[in-house]
């Protein structure tokens, strides 16, 4: 019996035999977001950002809505083109991706990975793809400000004092599309993580709660590779923020691994922390994916950068188990992306 060829690369690494293309991406955004550094580089920038609807959660879906059917739009397909809709949010249920996906009719995927969510779906989907199931795949979530803070925390209208350590929920959305064949950039390699959990239960330092498991995944990844941080152009964590981007390099320094000048955090790109007020920096699952669908995929195309790893970190709690006590698992998944393949 022919020896199986295997696509893995030490513990939890998966490399692409045959690399997904990026066909396609698109980000939206919120009025806070359009008013950062990164507001030139994003395709859709909200004056509303209730987007004209009734409820806050409406409006996180209409922008989820946006971001995939411009995806779709820019690859010159139409939905029914599209094999695999992966998408994901923070709300109970995932009802933005749901109701979204009842809006695609695109065959359905609902991942939760709280703000790893845009990682996971381009892991899956990388894989779906090289795996030779399917030809195209839609890769997506999104975050909004207001519906995290009534799920997680308190609703706007109490007015309630955020502390140093909190960070601020990104309304935005992203989508990538995946492809068997085109001209790029392509999925490399996924590092898939576990999840890790060192004991803080402040819903509020989610930054604390997120870095172990990102650092145990960039190790994980640098051991299974034989990289080192110098070989990417920049490496962007998901939504750490200044507390959990510090956390990531001290305890980075411990493993013999020094990030440099290599590394930033999307949550410290997509908001001027001064200027707009936002304690620790951005999170949510729109944060990773405005960023990479936008600022990063972007500057990759036009040649500043030839390799990207994205790492995308997420709180696995919810209100009841932080009521009740528990601390906050962390997850997080690595995505290295080629500007050709083969580099």
């Amino acid at each position: 019996m022919a020896k199986r060829q295997s696509k893995r690369l030490g513990k939890q690494t998966l490399k692409m035999q045959n690399p997904p293309a990026i066909l396609s991406h698109a980000s939206v955004v919120g009025t806070k977001e359009a008013q950062g550094p990164l507001k030139d580089w994003f395709d859709v920038t909200l004056s509303d950002d209730m987007c004209g609807k009734s409820t806050f959660e409406q409006a996180e879906n209409e922008i989820l809505l946006t971001a995939t059917r411009m995806a779709v739009k820019r690859a010159g397909l139409a939905q029914d083109d599209v094999h695999f809709f992966l998408a994901g949010d923070l709300l109970n249920q995932i009802v933005s991706a749901s109701f979204a996906a009842r809006e695609l009719t695109m065959p359905f995927f609902g991942l939760y990975g709280a703000c790893s969510t845009m990682c996971e779906s381009l892991s899956l989907g990388s894989i779906l793809i090289d795996g030779g199931f399917a030809d195209t795949v839609l890769c997506a979530s999104c975050s909004h400000f207001a519906t995290a803070e009534r799920q997680y925390r308190n609703p706007l209208e109490l007015g309630s004092q955020r502390p140093p350590a909190a960070q601020w929920t990104v309304t935005g959305a992203g989508s990538t599309l995946l492809g068997a064949e085109g001209k790029g950039p392509f999925v490399e390699m996924v590092t898939v993580g576990k999840v890790n959990d060192w004991g803080i239960s402040d819903a509020n330092n989610m930054g604390a709660a997120m870095a172990p498991a990102a650092v145990d995944t960039l190790f994980t990844h640098f051991e299974d590779t034989g990289r080192r941080p110098e070989d990417y152009d920049l490496i962007a964590t998901g939504d750490l923020g200044a507390i959990g981007s510090e956390i990531l390099r001290e305890m980075m320094g411990q493993h013999g691994i020094d990030m440099g000048p290599h590394y930033t955090d999307c949550g410290l790109e997509i908001y001027d922390r001064e200027a707009q007020d936002v304690h620790a920096g951005g999170s949510g699952c729109g944060c990773v994916a405005s960023v990479l669908n936008s600022y990063l995929l972007k500057r990759l195309e036009q040649g500043d950068f030839e390799r990207i790893l994205v790492c995308a970190t997420g709180a696995l709690h919810s209100p009841t188990t932080s009521l009740q006590g528990e601390t906050i698992p962390g997850i997080a998944h690595a995505v290295s992306i080629v500007r050709r393949k083969g580099e």
